[in-house]
């Protein structure tokens, strides 16, 4: 190949990725693809969430589109989908988040953090603990939240949770955020302010008996009463 002048010029090396640039997020593209990818993550908790998996496999039921699933089930029964996995490892669940087009997840922060950073408006349908979900309800008021602000999508209802993904099908871009991997080394600070916020929640919402007692000790020369 010759340059302007006629003279030979020297190919340019091309620079090869990085372990860590392979690792940062990728920004969402908004063109539509042939196959929408979608991450669907219950958490690990050891309560069943049988609800936010039944709302998917009646949607999945309805959808004429090609739609790739992974959905993380925990310890919800084993549902009768494509793609159905108990629990994925740290590393698995980040390179699930990094090819989906689209994440629905449950209220927990960390989950909601990760999705975000890796440009994902994650499809949050929170934990209800009136239904067995779970102990308290921090993830209610959580997500709720974070779904004022515009940084979830909230849905609690069969038919919010349907609208978000037949939305998200047509364009997934509606459900991307820019990817932030500065985030990345700021993650535990960031998980431990939201746990203070949800404990402040949590606190706010419904006074909880204390689980210690105080046990006096006996003074020297008197006997401890059983």
């Amino acid at each position: 190949m010759t340059g302007d002048t006629g003279t030979a010029r020297r190919p340019q090396p091309q620079p090869q990725p990085t372990v860590e640039s392979s690792r940062l997020p990728r920004q969402r593209d908004s063109a539509s693809t042939a196959q929408l990818k979608l991450l669907v993550a219950v958490g690990t908790d050891k309560h069943p969430f049988d609800r936010l998996v039944d709302w998917l496999a009646q949607w999945h039921a309805q959808v004429t589109g090609p739609v790739g699933l992974t959905v993380q089930h925990g310890h919800t029964s084993a549902p009768s989908l494509p793609g159905a996995v108990p629990f994925l490892g740290h590393d698995e669940l980040q390179q699930a988040m990094v090819q989906a087009d689209l994440v629905v997840c449950h209220g927990g922060p960390a989950t909601i953090l990760e999705a975000r950073r890796h440009g994902h408006l994650p499809i949050v349908v929170p934990r209800d603990p009136t239904r067995g979900e779970h102990v308290d309800d921090h993830q209610l008021l959580f997500a709720r939240r974070l779904g004022a602000a515009g940084l979830v999508a909230l849905c609690e209802t069969r038919e919010a949770l349907h609208d978000a993904l037949t939305t998200g099908l047509a364009d997934p871009s509606r459900y991307a955020v820019a990817a932030d991997p500065g985030a990345h080394e700021a993650r535990r600070a960031a998980v431990a302010r939201v746990g203070r916020i949800v404990d402040d929640l949590v606190a706010g919402s419904t006074p909880r008996p204390s689980r210690w007692r105080v046990r006096s000790r006996p003074r020297p020369g008197t006997k401890e009463t059983p």
